[in-house]
């Protein structure tokens, strides 16, 4: 075992140790022969790393302080722009389950955010709507989590985001049928 320090400049250690390590794993992967793909990991780990790193900032700073998760707010600010809305179509652009969206809702309802309204020509269905309450957190909440996201991705210029932006929308058009 080489106890050399690693003064490579991609593992220097002004670099976040997450993202050492994902250098470091992709450079192991290169040098293994297939199924291994180092390029798949390293893309596929950066945007979950991403994901995982916006998520939790987002909750934490913004949306747990209110009483709220992410996943209720993202309800909450559909219902803002589309107007009470159907289970099922929330849970249709949300990527959640039904049962995650009911749970959700449950849960905004408790807290007085949405309610659930009886659809006059069906009269089983119902959909959810934003209280007088529920349009005031999502207002406030998403005025804080843009000022938030703008400190995320001012790395890159506006041409950047909307490459980047272009392209997680074609991997999302053409995800894996079985999903």
């Amino acid at each position: 075992m080489n106890s050399e320090p690693d003064t490579r400049p991609d593992l220097a250690m002004d670099v976040p140790p997450d993202l050492r390590y994902a250098a470091y794993a992709r450079e192991r992967l290169a040098a293994m022969s297939p199924p291994a793909d180092a390029e798949a990991f390293a893309l596929a780990y950066h945007l979950l790393q991403l994901a995982y790193l916006l998520v939790t900032d987002l909750e934490t700073r913004i949306h747990r302080p209110r009483g709220l998760t992410l996943p209720g707010f993202r309800l909450m600010f559909k219902l803002w722009l589309l107007g009470p809305t159907q289970p099922v179509r929330l849970a249709e652009i949300s990527a959640m389950s039904r049962s995650a969206v009911t749970n959700a809702v449950n849960t905004l309802e408790r807290g007085g955010l949405v309610e659930r309204r009886p659809v006059p020509e069906d009269g089983r269905a119902v959909v959810v709507a934003l209280t007088t309450e529920g349009e005031a957190a999502v207002r406030a909440a998403f005025a804080e989590q843009t000022r938030r996201e703008r400190e995320w991705f001012t790395c890159l210029g506006p041409a950047e985001r909307e490459q980047m932006t272009a392209l997680l929308s074609r991997i999302l058009r053409a995800r894996p049928a079985d999903l």
